[in-house]
């Protein structure tokens, strides 16, 4: 979870200096660490090194913590949806409109809390 912070202050960092590319990137990684930390933490059959592809590590999320489990389908649909925007803003010569980036931010700060109040209660920020 802590690099789901780090990522999150990043992207609001950048938010500020008018990097809305920037911020895609780095809200959407405070998403993906936070699953991460989830699934490890939720006892998931899953390898330490599920982050290693992002496909596997979102699938398994889905499979395991969305499908059947305490994640909310709507929290599951944020970490897809960021994820599409990071890819935009990453690897095409798009930008990515401010209100899309202020809402994925909003959603990140959402999710990594979601992921921390389920998945690590005991954890102080």
């Amino acid at each position: 979870m802590a690099k789901a912070d780090t990522a999150y202050s990043s992207a609001r960092a950048l938010l500020r200096l008018g990097d809305v590319d920037g911020v895609a990137n780095r809200a959407y990684y405070a998403m993906f660490d936070a699953a991460r930390a989830a699934l490890l933490a939720s006892g998931a059959s899953v390898e330490l090194d599920i982050g290693r592809t992002h496909s596997g590590l979102i699938g398994a999320f889905g499979n395991h913590l969305v499908k059947n489990g305490p994640v909310p389908k709507e929290v599951g649909r944020c970490l897809n949806r960021a994820h599409e925007i990071r890819l935009l803003a990453d690897y095409t010569g798009n930008s990515v409109e401010l209100a899309d980036i202020k809402e994925m931010l909003e959603q990140a700060a959402s999710f990594v809390a979601f992921m921390r109040a389920k998945f690590m209660p005991d954890e102080t920020q």
